[in-house]
């Protein structure tokens, strides 16, 4: 049973480091987003790695662990433990699309469009902070109150598109680098997806009740009865 509790241990630390790993990969993105800055950016797409090595670390690890849980608990630990971190993977994974996106936009003059980027890059940043906060703090109330500011996000993404292409049909010669600023707005509305999954997971461990689907919406008994995984 010691052996279990240290082992368990180990792996939300894991987890916490692969975290603050992604949350940094983050805001550093959006640094070289808002710089420029090419160097940033080369380090950010180098950097991938380690994250991509800290899922394969915790996944290991949780599945040994699965088998040996002595409360229901401790399962929803374990499982929502490596939903997190495929969560995380997946941020990692959108940041370095985005920094790669920098790099290219740093080769050409930038376009003189108002963008809500900035304020995109901001929620999604703040959003995935907050997801992880709650976990830590095994808050659910914290964890529903952030989930419907994706919405806002979404409605950003779809606003940057929509004057992007405006923007194409205006003058072809800004094509690849509207292109590129749509990747980009598509990979910050994907971190913002990936924190409310995280956020998701937080209610379901802390409250043993599946709200994915349901936005933060309280279900009825016979709906809860109905989703709440075993």
């Amino acid at each position: 049973m010691q052996a279990f509790a240290e082992q368990l241990a180990g792996l939300k630390e894991k987890l916490l480091t692969m975290a603050s790993h992604a949350e940094s990969s983050v805001y550093q993105v959006v640094e070289a987003l808002g710089r420029r800055d090419y160097d940033l950016a080369q380090r950010i797409e180098a950097d991938d790695t380690a994250i991509d090595l800290f899922e394969v670390a915790v996944d290991d690890l949780a599945i040994r662990l699965l088998g040996q849980a002595p409360r229901a608990s401790d399962l929803r630990l374990i499982t929502v433990a490596m939903k997190i971190s495929q969560n995380l993977e997946r941020v990692g994974d959108e940041t370095t699309t985005i920094a790669r996106r920098v790099q290219e936009l740093c080769q050409d003059a930038p376009l003189k469009l108002a963008l809500d980027l900035p304020q995109m890059a901001k929620l999604a940043a703040q959003m995935l902070k907050h997801a992880l906060d709650a976990f830590v703090n095994q808050d659910p109330a914290a964890a529903r109150a952030l989930i419907p500011q994706d919405k806002e996000v979404d409605f950003l993404n779809k606003q940057n598109h929509q004057q992007l292409a405006d923007q194409m049909i205006k003058d072809p010669n800004s094509v690849t680098r509207c292109l590129s600023l749509m990747v980009i707005s598509k990979s910050l509305e994907r971190i913002a997806d990936h924190a409310k999954n995280v956020a998701e997971e937080v209610v379901y461990l802390c409250e043993a009740r599946d709200i994915r689907h349901a936005g933060a919406q309280e279900p009825t008994p016979a709906a809860a009865a109905s989703v709440t995984r075993p």
